[in-house]
């Protein structure tokens, strides 16, 4: 009889803590991909760029993020070359381009194809016909959502054309 006494007094310790993480106001689109943990050369690249503020405004945005691997797979040197202060108009519509305006979940463009135009001004290609691509890279996970917009993770780095 102890034992559970003792087992129910630490359940409803430990309750009220799992209730107020679910509570917890959800994060923005830098603080999700910082918290995925597969972003790093992303965040590091939206810091580089000045982006922040942008991407922890009220949006809502929608985010085509390309993981560590995607960047890791560019040509030696494009990464390090694209942080470079002199670069930054470069970088900037390089992630600019992996951004469009308003939240668009997978369910909105299931079955369809669209040209949708991008913070940086080009129209980014999305073909959800089977599976979903933007441009030439795979949304290899869908509908991560911020509290300012959703994250599509790609398996590529798209560049503006």
């Amino acid at each position: 009889m102890i034992k559970i006494k003792r087992l129910t007094v630490a359940l409803l310790a430990v309750l009220p803590l799992a209730f107020s993480s679910v509570n917890a106001k959800a994060q923005d689109i830098v603080d999700t991909a910082i918290a995925a943990g597969q972003f790093g050369t992303l965040v590091a690249a939206v810091q580089a760029a000045g982006l922040v503020d942008v991407l922890k405004g009220d949006g809502p945005f929608t985010v085509f993020a390309p993981t560590d691997e995607a960047f890791a797979a560019l040509p030696a040197g494009t990464v390090e070359n694209l942080l470079k202060p002199e670069n930054k108009d470069q970088l900037t519509a390089i992630l600019t381009y992996h951004v469009v305006p308003g939240k668009i979940m997978s369910a909105d463009i299931a079955g369809k194809t669209a040209e949708v135009t991008t913070v940086q001004g080009s129209d980014i290609s999305v073909n959800a016909m089977n599976g979903v691509m933007v441009d030439n890279a795979t949304v290899v996970a869908a509908d991560i959502e911020a509290d300012n917009g959703v994250i599509h993770v790609i398996d590529q780095v798209v560049m503006p054309h």
